[in-house]
């Protein structure tokens, strides 16, 4: 491949094999996407979400239930992010029409007796709470039901306990999966982990997955004391090379560390990446951190304050990265990015056949489905809980 005078690649990469830019396609909507922590959506309070430019109000009833709806008012359009909870109904704040958690309008309170009610609430999205996390289906709602949420048993599990994650990254989701596959870019973390020699081990892949095997081998130098006592060794003194699995399962990524001279995990990792403008160039950050616990009592529990501060210098050097190269795509207009590791020419590949193309009517994903599918008024002002009427 050939260059201009000013750098720029005068064709697509054929590595790559010259297809539509990564950075353009949208992650897919027909799956479980977490977009709050659960402690984030108080009892009685709504809190404003968004997913792809589609903005999410989220509510907890006085049951605990969570609800999702679109974030805004039938009426004047104000979110309704910035209403009153009350019971199992979110009211607007601005002329208190009322909404149950199925989008119907429940309430107007003012409405002269005998005149006709409004044909259309505002949608609702399916909604499940899991591991601390609030989840919704942001896509068709019918195939909500025979989507799974994500398995993730250790998070349940005595024997483990979990760190959350929960950040905004200004890049495309894209980005922060192949930061995570690609294991060679160690030397980023030199100041935290020292030294490391993370030899390739091999890798598979199929049509909606990539999985990649990693030997990380210490190789001398300063290491933040976190990064040891993540390991279940490294909190009993070991220093054993860590084998390292990361799997991008389409649209959620995992990373299992199993020290060499061990049999079970030390620890493993879920993230999902959850666009957050309509560009899809701001992405949200959940993870899930699951660590084993080790033979000695409270051990893990002291250790905690330096796990926490070491995942967080690591995540705070990838981003750096990850907003850099996204700075860079935003500055070009295009990828002109130069891949020589075939695996991640696969996730590419995975991602971009997986995903759907970023319209620019996206942000308006809530308002647009609600024309053929929005749920009509109640016709009773009666109040009622979620799935009554």
């Amino acid at each position: 491949m050939t260059s201009g005078s000013a750098g720029k690649p005068q064709a697509p990469d054929d590595r790559d094999g010259g297809a539509t830019d990564l950075r353009r396609t949208g992650i897919h909507p027909d799956f479980w996407y977490p977009v709050a922590v659960s402690g984030s959506v108080a009892r009685s309070k709504a809190f404003a979400a968004r997913f792809a430019g589609q903005r999410i109000a989220l509510y907890r009833g006085g049951s605990g239930a969570v609800y999702a709806l679109e974030d805004r008012c039938a009426h004047r359009q104000v979110p309704l992010s910035m209403g009153v909870v009350e019971g199992e109904t979110l009211r607007c704040c601005y002329h208190a029409w009322t909404y149950r958690g199925n989008g119907r309008i429940s309430q107007i309170p003012y409405l002269p007796k005998g005149a006709e009610r409004p044909p259309r609430g505002v949608r609702s999205y399916p909604v499940r709470e899991a591991y601390g996390l609030v989840f919704v289906f942001p896509g068709d709602p019918e195939k909500a039901a025979t989507t799974p949420l994500p398995e993730l048993p250790e998070f349940h599990s005595a024997r483990h306990r979990t760190m959350v994650f929960s950040r905004t990254v200004r890049c495309h989701y894209s980005f922060m999966h192949e930061n995570l596959l690609d294991m060679n870019h160690q030397f980023l973390h030199r100041g935290i982990l020292g030294r490391i020699q993370p030899e390739f081990l091999g890798s598979d892949s199929d049509a909606r997955s990539v999985e990649a095997r990693y030997l990380f081998v210490p190789a001398g130098g300063k290491k933040d004391r976190g990064a040891g006592l993540l390991s279940a060794e490294g909190i009993g003194g070991g220093n054993s090379p860590d084998v390292i699995t990361v799997r991008t399962a389409y649209p959620y990524q995992t990373l299992l560390a199993v020290p060499q001279k061990a049999e079970l995990p030390a620890f493993s990792l879920w993230a999902a990446y959850v666009p957050v403008d309509a560009e899809q160039r701001v992405c949200h950050t959940y993870g899930l951190l699951m660590i084993a616990k080790p033979p000695v009592p409270g051990a893990l529990r002291l250790a905690w304050p330096l796990i926490r501060r070491f995942t967080e210098r690591v995540f705070a050097e990838d981003r750096m990265a990850v907003e850099a190269e996204q700075r860079a795509w935003d500055e070009q207009g295009e990828d002109w990015n130069q891949e020589v590791f075939p695996l991640i020419l696969k996730v590419r590949e995975v991602l971009r056949d997986n995903g759907v193309p970023i319209r620019p009517e996206s942000a308006l994903g809530g308002a647009s489905a609600l024309c053929g599918a929005a749920s009509p008024a109640d016709p009773a002002p009666s109040v009622a809980p979620h799935g009554a009427g």
